[in-house]
Order: structure tokens, then C-alpha cells, then sequence
């Protein structure tokens, strides 16, 4: 029986309005501006300050992949038993490792299920070294491999749990993604702008950047034996399930071992920090290279060691193989 799509809700294009974003990052090239990339941002404190912001932080927007940790809080509520490692890859974009399939297997094991319960789409795996291993091997695109399988398995897990259907799990009104709904609702504390369908097929809800950002704050700073927590601990402690090697969020929580990061498709970046304190970045044209650059700028303003974020910067551009500019972030404080 084919999934259901979400419904949705899509406003007459006359009255559709494009956020008024800023300058956010630029690429040089041996002194000359050659890219600028727009965006908007927001961070927000323990007590629902705004600590800083640019653009437009509270304009809606789909957080994508962003929402994971949220839909993880929404299942661990229902009871989902994992070990850290299987949590944090229900949490996860993963880039589709040996560690992240059979982690994905695992966990549809321990509830007595196969691949066949997954309904999300089919890919090849998201990180390069792992997709052309994979091609090499004549491997294809497949649901497991999907970089949210981790996810999805959890999903359909916790259907075993309650006793509700597995079959269909993805459908709007099936009592899982009520529940993911309401969850997300309360974290973010706003309703959502608006409904679509994540390219996963899990239902995807419109939120604004300082809804995201209140959300990160509450996760990462959430007492560990909370449900919260526990998905915050569980993401802290095993960075790689939730990313994978080589990849920007990954290394950040290395570096920082109580910040809590994920990214999203479409230029997302949000961060939760222990003392509560949440960052949501949005990059306008969907460009993922912008997003670390524009990340580092606000965290050093909140005063995190610039010394050491600023290797996860952005890498040099190159002429000819040598550095010849960089990509940097704007003054984008400096002008609010």
C-alpha cells in the first residue's frame, strides 16, 4: 500500500513573500568579491533573549534534517529504548558507514523487523568517500543506505512499541507523527506555518529560525535522565552516528563536547549550547558551504575560542592549487 504524502499547505503565489535576508558570507578571489551568499540567524538565550540576529530570524522556513533531535525527543517519549550509539543515529544525516547501516539493522532487529519496514526514500549514501566505496562495491541506491534510515527505523521501532501500525508509519495522522507534531509544536514553542513532505517522505513542518533556536537551547541544556537530555547526551557522545567522518558537524561537537549540532539540506545549521543558549542559520540559496563560515562567526560573538573553531571555518580557495582567497563571513553583526 503506498505511504500517504503530508498534507499541504501552500499559499496562493500572489501572496507569497521572500524573506528579507542579509549578506551573510562572501567568497574572495585574490581581493575581489567573486560570491556573497544571504541568509538570516538568530541566537537566543537560556531565558528567550535574542542575543543576536540578522535578516530575517522569524519569517518560516522548513528546518529539514534539522528537525531530527526533535523527532528523536517525540519517540524516546514513546518509549523508545535505545543504546546512545542507536540514538544518535535516530537523530542522524548520516553519510552511510558500515557503523550507520548496520546501526540502522539494529535497531529494527531489536524490535523484531527487517529493511522491508522502511518506507523512506531510496539513495546512495550522502558522504563521498562512503558513496563511491559503495558504487565500487555495485552497490545501489536503496532505503538503508538513505542517509535517514537511521531515523526511520526508529520510527518504525517505536510503532512496535505502542502496538501501532508500522505499515503507514509516515502518514500525517498516524499516532506517531501526531505525537512528532505536538513535540516539535512544544519545543519550538510555535505552531506550524505550514506543512510539507521532507524528501525522506517523513511530514515536514514550517517553523521560524527563533522557534528552532529555543528548541536547540531547551535540548542541550535538558537534565540527562530527561527525554531530552538523553537524546542530547546520546548525540554528544557518539558525533560520529550522527554525521559521519570528514563531515563539519561531526567535528564541531568533537571540538566542543557539550555543544550539540545538526545540519539540514537547504543551507541549515542549528546549535544548542548546555547553558540553553540556541543558534539557528539559514544560507537563502540552499548552498551548504556558507553555513559553517556564517556558524563560527556567531559562535565566537557568543565566545566560544575562536582559536579553535577557526579551523572549521571554511577551507581556502584555491587558484592553481594555492590559496589565492577564502570564504568568510560578512560584518553581518556589526550592521543590526
Amino acid at each position: 500500500m503506498p505511504t500517504p504524502h503530508a498534507t499541504h499547505t501552500t499559499a496562493p503565489e500572489n501572496t507569497v513573500t521572500s524573506p528579507r535576508h542579509v549578506p551573510l558570507a562572501e567568497q574572495t578571489r585574490d581581493g575581489l568579491v567573486e560570491s556573497i551568499h544571504y541568509g538570516s540567524l538568530i541566537a537566543v538565550g537560556p531565558d528567550g533573549e535574542t542575543l543576536l540576529e540578522a535578516g530575517e530570524p522569524d519569517a518560516a522556513f522548513y528546518p529539514r534534517s534539522s528537525l531530527k533531535p526533535l523527532q528523536a525527543v517525540a519517540m524516546v517519549r514513546a518509549g523508545l529504548e535505545l543504546p546512545d550509539d542507536l540514538l544518535a543515529l535516530a537523530a542522524a544525516s548520516h553519510s552511510g558507514a558500515a557503523m550507520h547501516l548496520e546501526g540502522a539493522v539494529r535497531i529494527l532487529e531489536m524490535h523484531g523487523l527487517d529493511e522491508a519496514a522502511l518506507e523512506n526514500s531510496t539513495d546512495l549514501p550522502y558522504g563521498v568517500s562512503e558513496r563511491e566505496e559503495w558504487l565500487r562495491a555495485g552497490g545501489k541506491a536503496t532505503q538503508l543506505a538513505q542517509n535517514c534510515s537511521g531515523k526511520h527505523a526508529a520510527m518504525a521501532a517505536t510503532c512496535v512499541i505502542n502496538g501501532w501500525p508500522v505499515e503507514g508509519y509516515l502518514h500525517p495522522e498516524h499516532p506517531l507523527q501526531v505525537l512528532v507534531k505536538e513535540t516539535i509544536t512544544e519545543l519550538t514553542g510555535e505552531d506550524a506555518a505550514a506543512v510539507s513532505t521532507d524528501g525522506c517522505g517523513t511530514p515536514l513542518f514550517a517553523h521560524s529560525l527563533h522557534g528552532m533556536a529555543r528548541a536547540y537551547g531547551r535540548i542541550a541544556s535538558a537534565a540527562k535522565e530527561t527525554t531530552e537530555g538523553r537524546v542530547a547526551h546520546a548525540m554528544r557522545s557518539y558525533p560520529t552516528m550522527v554525521a559521519g567522518e570528514g563531515r563539519d558537524v561531526t567535528a564541531i561537537m568533537r571540538t566542543f563536547p557539550g555543544l550539540l549540532a545538526k545540519d539540514g539540506f537547504e543551507g541549515l545549521q542549528l546549535i544548542g549550547l548546555q547553558d540553553g543558549t540556541g543558534v539557528a542559520v539559514k544560507i537563502s540559496d540552499g548552498g551548504d558551504r556558507a553555513r559553517m563560515p556564517v556558524t563560527v562567526r556567531v559562535l565566537e560573538s557568543l565566545g566560544l575560542d575562536g582559536g579553535r573553531l577557526a579551523e572549521l571555518a571554511s577551507p581556502p580557495v584555491l587558484g592553481g592549487g594555492h590559496p589565492v582567497g577564502e570564504l568568510r563571513a560578512t560584518n553581518f553583526l556589526e550592521s543590526n
